[in-house]
């Protein structure tokens, strides 16, 4: 595992995302938590990159400071040219809809929406037509086909995270955050996202940022971001099981 500062650029030029020097402190005084402290590390264009960490590492904390949900107390999150942290919240809010896609734990799939219509409504609220090529292509890999006029209730838990991601997909952000996108999944479902996770980043050329805290789910990725008490503690490249548990050792053990 290599121990490094990332740089904010990337051998495929500027990175997607990027936090300089990141800081996030929580409360006040004594009570105060420094969730983040001075991360700086790049995210690049078209890769599967995986954010580990023990509990408390501050891997969730960075994720939602680099997605713009949640501010910063010092540093820079630059989405492409933009400094998400200079912005105000109509600004912020755009990029969210226009410029990131999200895939949770929890699906957050709308109730009273088809499977289409769920897939469609980021494209809906800015006023945008979906490309139909891009659309066909997500359905018919996320074998969602025979199922976009049901809502989600009549849809497996595989089924609606399927939607989810084509969800994230189907507008063509500069990035995708997932938030430990297999938590409600059982093992098969789980390894059929990852591996369309995986394939969006190699096939469609989409920056996807996970975070989790399974090995097994990490190994998917391109590469694994480490964190320890708030800190860039290292990273893999071309992980497997083995080496993400070897390094997740480590930091148990040197904390």
């Amino acid at each position: 595992m290599q121990r490094q500062s990332a740089p904010v650029t990337d051998r495929n030029g500027p990175a997607a995302v990027a936090a300089v020097d990141l800081v996030k402190v929580y409360g006040a005084g004594d009570t105060a938590v420094r969730a983040l402290d001075g991360v700086s590390v790049g995210f690049e264009r078209g890769r599967f990159t995986a954010i580990m960490g023990p509990s408390g590492s501050g891997k969730s904390t960075l994720m939602h400071c680099l997605a713009g949900l949640d501010t910063a107390t010092s540093g820079q999150v630059l989405l492409g040219g933009t400094d998400l942290t200079q912005q105000p919240d109509r600004v912020l809010t755009k990029a969210r809809r226009e410029r990131i896609g999200f895939v949770f734990q929890s699906f957050n799939l709308l109730p009273q929406l088809t499977a289409s219509a769920n897939i469609t409504l980021p494209l809906d609220l800015a006023g945008r037509e979906p490309d139909p090529v891009l659309l066909d292509r997500l359905i018919t890999t996320l074998g969602l086909g025979g199922r976009l006029g049901h809502l989600p209730s009549e849809l497996s838990g595989g089924q609606q995270q399927r939607v989810a991601l084509a969800r994230a997909l189907v507008s063509r952000p500069e990035v995708v955050f997932a938030d430990e996108p297999t938590g409600n999944l059982d093992s098969r479902s789980g390894a059929e996202v990852l591996a369309l996770l995986r394939d969006s980043a190699r096939d469609l050329g989409q920056t996807i940022v996970m975070v989790t805290h399974d090995p097994g789910a990490a190994a998917y990725a391109d590469r694994v971001v480490m964190l320890a008490d708030g800190r860039l503690a290292g990273e893999i490249h071309q992980p497997d099981i083995t080496s993400v548990t070897e390094a997740l050792q480590s930091l148990a053990v040197n904390r």
